[in-house]
């Protein structure tokens, strides 16, 4: 129920700025802040100057809905006018008023959490202005509210002067003026944030490899310890006394000994790299090495490795690319073996990119994982050696070879770290086109020999249901939802959380919403005002369920409709059906090359409300017959390229398509052998001539009744 605060009546201009002082006010006591007192102010003076010009006066209500958390500021603002008669171009954004720039109903949509207005030629104009009150805001009592009622009373109202409409103006637009400068800024600051993180990360890595190595020395086996003291000793020894020969600690050197120490010194330095990599793949296969997953998103991973990796873009004819992931859910996985993975893939193409683009993005496959590809310009390697990259020691020929040096032990380790986390690792590549090294990773990370975590966001739409989101934390609760929808032509897709069901609105399009507003740990009321906020939700309808007495706030937020736990099937499904309008249509495909007698049948089938599927092509009939299954298919005989006979038997000996019913209508004068032939695999035969417009229709209604069409048609027969 909403509780009044203030009524105010509009009938001078100065009514407008008195108006335009009190929402401010009024907004400060309720403890917002003070860019959405400003939003506040400007949106109810800018639609209480509408109510004044355009409806000579009315009224403005100040009000607070709900009694528990999070509560809602509502200001009803009404008029006795003419009616606004371009409402639906205003929304659009299409309008633009004689006397001003068509701002004001535009705007205060655009800066309140709920909007809603009637209006009706010679009703008058009622508008309702919805916003959430801040969440570090305490609940606001009867008593508080009386409080802020007596304050609001001491508040004197100032003089302003006749120039409010345009001073609304310039604010809304200096506030879109702002958002700009604040994208752009923070679009600033991600790039500074970038290279600060890569700083940051690359300090964390080497402190995290510090420790790794620490423990790695206590528990290593002793093939590992045996492997390190082996090599790594005399390798550091050589190295180091090659260093004290350089610099001369002994004496000068001659040139031919300057050189042999040179040449000595490089040696050690690629043989101690080639020893790490092989002492990190023995880790690997030894089982050594831990996964430690956490919460990220690929976001913050392309983020860091954007920053980390500018250092290696060494010609400015390479660019480094990464694509902004869309619709991703956030990853459990060990961060740090897959940045390493794509560190590998990067470094590899930057190397071998002399000119062009190095390409980083990811995206969710058909199963739900997630899919990292680094493409690149470069020259490309034959299939035949798709296969040899990903073994130890293998280094393709390479222009570029001679400047770059490696070990062939990069690509392996690679793969060994992908199929720890779970995943795999591919390429595509061609000669002269460029390649793309990819990792499939599992979005969660499943230890072996542990349950395989069901990936929520991995959903499959059934293209026979309808979907309907259920936003229900508690699986129990959810799967009392499947039961009551099984067999009724709805499907039930889950989201626990709301970050989860933001991401499914985005990916998907629900006919309808079930939102659970008790929601653990969650602000389903956020949700809720931000579905009915954002264009391409606000029209989808939201079924709100709870347990306490909030139906006045729900449905003030935008929900369609409210109900108090427990929910009952009858009633679900009754709402379902309600708000979905689902349709369900029967599919023909028409399969006949000429285009009048397509238009001809669509005409005369019209009234059967079935969708047409059509074709001038036998092929194409056959393969749409497959995939798209109609209920049944008029056929012509007489094509090009293949005859309708062809179609019909390959039709029939496809168990795909086998049991769709044929109807033949066909100009071809058929001898008695064919028509008997024909007759055991079709539902009927009809002669083009005998579908005029006045025997047309009943001669194609007994044909398609034998297609067992008889329930569907008695709609259209009445």
């Amino acid at each position: 129920m909403d509780a009044d605060i203030l009524t105010l009546k509009l009938s001078f201009e100065q009514d407008v700025v008195l108006v335009r002082q009190r929402a401010r006010q009024l907004s400060k006591l309720l403890g917002f802040q003070a860019q959405d007192q400003t939003r506040i102010a400007t949106t109810v003076s800018e639609i209480a100057r509408n109510a004044l010009t355009y409806g000579g006066g009315g009224r403005v209500e100040f009000l607070l809905n709900g009694k528990t958390a999070p509560q809602v500021f509502v200001i009803r603002i009404s008029d006795h006018g003419p009616g606004i008669a371009d409402l639906d171009d205003i929304l659009e954004g299409r309008y633009q008023s004689r006397t001003g720039m068509g701002m004001g109903i535009l705007g205060a949509f655009r800066l309140m959490d709920q909007f809603q207005i009637e209006s009706r030629p010679g009703a008058g104009t009622q508008v309702l202005l919805k916003k959430l009150l801040p969440a570090k805001v305490s609940l606001i009592s009867q008593s508080r509210l009386s409080e802020i009622t007596a304050e609001l009373a001491h508040m004197r109202p100032q003089d302003a002067s006749g120039e409010v409409q345009q001073q609304n103006q310039e604010l809304l637009r200096a506030l879109e003026e702002l958002r700009i400068r604040q994208e752009d800024l923070a679009r600033m600051n991600d790039e500074l944030e970038d290279t600060n993180r890569g700083v940051v990360a690359l300090y964390a890595e080497l402190d995290q490899k510090a420790d790794d190595l620490r423990r790695a020395s206590e528990l290593k086996s002793r093939f590992l310890s045996n492997m390190t003291h082996e090599f790594r000793t005399p390798l550091n020894s050589i190295i180091a006394l090659s260093r004290l020969l350089y610099a001369r600690a002994d004496g000068e050197l001659t040139p031919e000994q300057e050189k042999q120490v040179r040449f000595i010194s490089k040696a050690a330095e690629d043989l101690s790299t080639l020893v790490n990599d092989l002492l990190d793949l023995a880790k690997v296969e030894a089982g050594r090495v831990e996964v430690h997953p956490s919460e990220f998103t690929v976001q913050d991973l392309f983020s860091t490795l954007r920053g980390m990796l500018k250092p290696l873009l060494v010609s400015e004819q390479v660019v480094l690319v990464f694509d902004e992931p869309e619709g991703i859910p956030t990853l459990q996985t060990d961060e740090a073996k897959l940045s390493q993975i794509l560190r590998n893939f990067i470094s590899n193409a930057l190397k071998f990119t002399e000119r062009g683009k190095v390409r980083v993005s990811a995206e969710l496959n058909s199963s739900g994982a997630m899919v990292f590809s680094v493409a690149d310009t470069g020259a490309g390697i034959p299939s035949s050696q798709h296969d040899f990259i990903f073994e130890e020691f293998t280094q393709l020929p390479h222009p570029s070879q001679k400047q770059v040096k490696g070990t062939g032990l990069g690509l392996p380790l690679t793969k060994k770290l992908a199929g720890l986390l779970g995943g795999t690792v591919g390429i595509d590549s061609r000669p002269g086109e460029g390649s793309t090294f990819y990792a499939v990773i599992p979005p969660i990370y499943a230890a072996p020999g542990s349950a395989v975590v069901e990936i929520e966001s991995n959903w499959e739409l059934d293209p026979d249901c309808t979907p309907v989101l259920v936003v229900e934390n508690n699986p129990e609760i959810f799967m009392y939802y499947e039961r009551f929808l099984k067999g009724s032509g709805f499907q039930a897709i889950h989201a626990s959380t709301a970050k989860q069901a933001q991401v499914a609105v985005q990916r998907y399009e629900f006919q309808v919403i079930v939102l659970n507003l008790q929601l653990q740990g969650e602000d389903a009321w956020t949700f809720l005002a931000r579905l009915k906020r954002q264009e391409e939700t606000r029209k989808v309808p939201v079924i709100a369920i709870g347990d306490v007495a909030d139906q006045a706030k729900a449905l003030g937020l935008g929900a369609s409709i409210y109900k108090l736990k427990p929910v009952d099937r009858t009633w679900l499904l009754d709402s379902l059906t309600q708000f979905s309008k689902r349709e369900v249509k029967r599919k023909i495909l028409l399969i006949d090359d000429e285009e009048v007698t397509r238009y001809w049948l669509k005409n005369l089938l019209s009234s059967t409300g079935a969708r047409f599927l059509e074709t001038a092509h036998g092929l194409e009939g056959i393969r749409m017959a497959r995939e798209l299954q109609p209920q049944v298919i008029l056929l012509d005989l007489v094509m090009p390229v293949m005859r309708g006979e062809e179609v019909l038997d390959q039709l029939k000996s496809d168990p795909a398509t086998k049991h769709i019913p044929v109807i033949i209508v066909s100009s071809k004068q058929l001898q008695p052998q064919e028509h008997d032939s024909l007759s055991k695999k079709v539902v009927a035969i009809l002669p083009k001539t005998l579908l005029s417009r006045s025997e047309g229709w009943p001669v194609l209604l007994g044909a398609l009744q034998r297609a067992g069409w008889n329930s569907f048609l008695q709609t259209a027969r009445s």
